[in-house]
C-alpha cells in the first residue's frame, strides 16, 4: 500500500515536530519516528482501527496523546489529519469532499 497526506495533514506533523523540538531538543525527531511507527501499524493491519465513520479510521500514538486519522483507498492509504487528541475532535471532516467521510 502506498501511504499519500492530504496537505493539512503534512502540515499538522511539521507543525508538531517543530513544536516538540521547541520544548526539547531531539523530541521532534521522537514524535516523528512515533507517527512512522503508528502508519506502520496501519500499513499492517488497515481495517483494526477504530471507525470514526463508515471510511474513517483512527489509530493513536502509543508515546504522544495523538492520533492518526485514515482512509483505505484502494491500494492507498490517505492520511487526512495528524490530530492532538485534546483538540477539537472533528476539523478533520471539512478536509472531505462530497461527503466522503
Amino acid at each position: 500500500m502506498v501511504v499519500r497526506f492530504l496537505a493539512p495533514a503534512q502540515a499538522e506533523l511539521a507543525e508538531a515536530v517543530a513544536y516538540y523540538d521547541s520544548q526539547e531538543s531531539g523530541l521532534g525527531s521522537q514524535f516523528a519516528e512515533e507517527v512512522k511507527r503508528t502508519i506502520e501499524r496501519i500499513l499492517q493491519y488497515p481495517e483494526a482501527w477504530a471507525l470514526l465513520s463508515p471510511r474513517t479510521r483512527r489509530c493513536r500514538t502509543n508515546k504522544f496523546p495523538y492520533g492518526i486519522i485514515y482512509q483505505i483507498r484502494g491500494d492507498a492509504v490517505l492520511i487526512v489529519a495528524v490530530m492532538h487528541l485534546h483538540r477539537e475532535p472533528t476539523t478533520w471532516k471539512s478536509r472531505l469532499r462530497g461527503g466522503e467521510e
